[in-house]
This record gives C-alpha cells, sequence and structure tokens, in this order.
C-alpha cells in the first residue's frame, strides 16, 4: 500500500520562504488527511511543492506506488475547457500520459467516476455551461478518473452547497478505503475535516503547527491559536464531534 512521508519539506518564492521545514508521519493508502490553515497559510504552495511544481530543501518520499505517477491533483480553479464536453474533458483526462488511442476500459473508468460523484447526467453539457460547483465537480471526476494512488485536492467543497459537499466528502472517505487510496484535502469547514477525515495537517505562515488524528490536532487550544476563535467541541447523539464557534477573539 502506498505511503507519503514529508521530511523538512521547504518552498520559497524568491527570497520569502513560504513553507519552513514542513515534516510529517507517513499518511497510508485508505486515509482521508485534512489539510487545515487559516488563508495564505502555505496549503496550496505545499501541495505544489509535492507535485514537483516548486523547488526547495527537503523532500517527498514515496514508497510502495504500483504506478509511475501515483499522484492526481484537483487544484482550486480547474481551468476546464470551455470548448469541450464534460465527458470528453474527463476522457481527456484519463488519457494523460497514458497510451493514445482511447480503449474500452478508459471508457468504463470515465463512466465510473461520473456514476460516483452522481454527475452522469452532466456528460453531454459543456463545461461553459456549467455552475461553479457543476465545474469543481467535474474536476474531481478528472482526477478520480486517473485511478491516482494519491489524491491531492485544493479545496475541493468550496463552490459546492451543502448537500453537495457532503456527498462529495462521503464518497472520498469510501474510495478511499475500497481503493487503498491516499486522499489529502484542504479544507476551511473544520466541522466537516473531525467527521470526515482521519488525519490532519495545520499549517500557520508555512509552519506545521500539529500533525496527527484529526481529533486530537483539531482542538480549542490550537483553533483559539491557530484561527483566533474561541471554540468548543461537543458529541452529538450519534457520538460524533461537533464543532461549535462561539466568537471571534
Amino acid at each position: 500500500m502506498v505511503t507519503l512521508t514529508l521530511d523538512r519539506l521547504s518552498a520559497r518564492y524568491g527570497r520569502r520562504r513560504i513553507l519552513s521545514e514542513i515534516s510529517t508521519p507517513s499518511f497510508a493508502g485508505g486515509q482521508v488527511v485534512a489539510l487545515l490553515g487559516p488563508n495564505a497559510a502555505g496549503k496550496s504552495t505545499l501541495f505544489r511543492r509535492i507535485l514537483g511544481l516548486l523547488e526547495g530543501d527537503g523532500s517527498v518520499r514515496i514508497d510502495g506506488a504500483l504506478t509511475e505517477r501515483p499522484l492526481a491533483y484537483m487544484p482550486q480553479d480547474t481551468g476546464a475547457n470551455a470548448v469541450l464536453t464534460v465527458y470528453e474533458s474527463v476522457l481527456l483526462a484519463r488519457m494523460q500520459g497514458r497510451r493514445l488511442k482511447v480503449q474500452a476500459d478508459d471508457m468504463a473508468e470515465v463512466d465510473r467516476a461520473l456514476d460516483d460523484l452522481g454527475i452522469a447526467e452532466l456528460g453531454e453539457r459543456d463545461i461553459g455551461d456549467l455552475s461553479g460547483g457543476q465545474r469543481q465537480l467535474v474536476g474531481a471526476a478528472q482526477a478520480l478518473v486517473q485511478a491516482p494512488e494519491i489524491l491531492l485536492l485544493d479545496e475541493p467543497t468550496s463552490a459546492l452547497d451543502l448537500h453537495r459537499q457532503i456527498q462529495l466528502l462521503s464518497i472520498l472517505r469510501r474510495l478511499a478505503q475500497e481503493r487503498g487510496m491516499l486522499v489529502i484535502a484542504a479544507l476551511h469547514d473544520l466541522g466537516q475535516a473531525l467527521r470526515f477525515t482521519d488525519q490532519a495537517m495545520v499549517l500557520k505562515r508555512g509552519e506545521l503547527i500539529a500533525c496527527g488524528p484529526t481529533e486530537d490536532v483539531v482542538t480549542p487550544e490550537l483553533l483559539h491559536r491557530v484561527y483566533r476563535v474561541a471554540a468548543r467541541i461537543e458529541r452529538c447523539s450519534r457520538g460524533e464531534p461537533q464543532l461549535i464557534v462561539e466568537a471571534a477573539v
């Protein structure tokens, strides 16, 4: 099973240091990891550094990978080509770095991704005609159809309504477990992080503030320190942790 470990990972933009020696334990396939932190904490930069799109000190170690390119990435802005249909755009994502001729299994993977995300009915729609939330789901399909062992998602629920947010996070957790895939998602909703993720990393100003099981990481003390809010965490009737924010401080 694939594992991902970050060892003293750093990055700079010019002379400005954006990430400062980020080190983590090994994250294993089957887990969903929340990447948390306020705006400008360095979350998107960390994704770019993991993907090799930025240079810097430190290393990214991927062990147990079955493919040469085990990573797929969904950025905040998918930049979808408005000329293509949804089906064509997802099929194009599937074929990147693969054989030139489309095979039956490629079509089957596109169908599966669209079905998993509940957007099969959008297949013949032009990308340019979709809402922001629909385009975000298409971006998720473009990432999933590559059958990655490690899936990085930068704010995958930011344009979705509440129903679709819960649906997508539930799907990602199920697929991580079924496929042995490691999912790392940058999230702003800490309540959803508590509910849907196994591990959490918290960044602040490019530094790793905390890392570990989500319920151990997301505490009132951390929320006060990193997010500057007074909050408490209580259990609902089903035993699930619930985040209650009381005030900005």
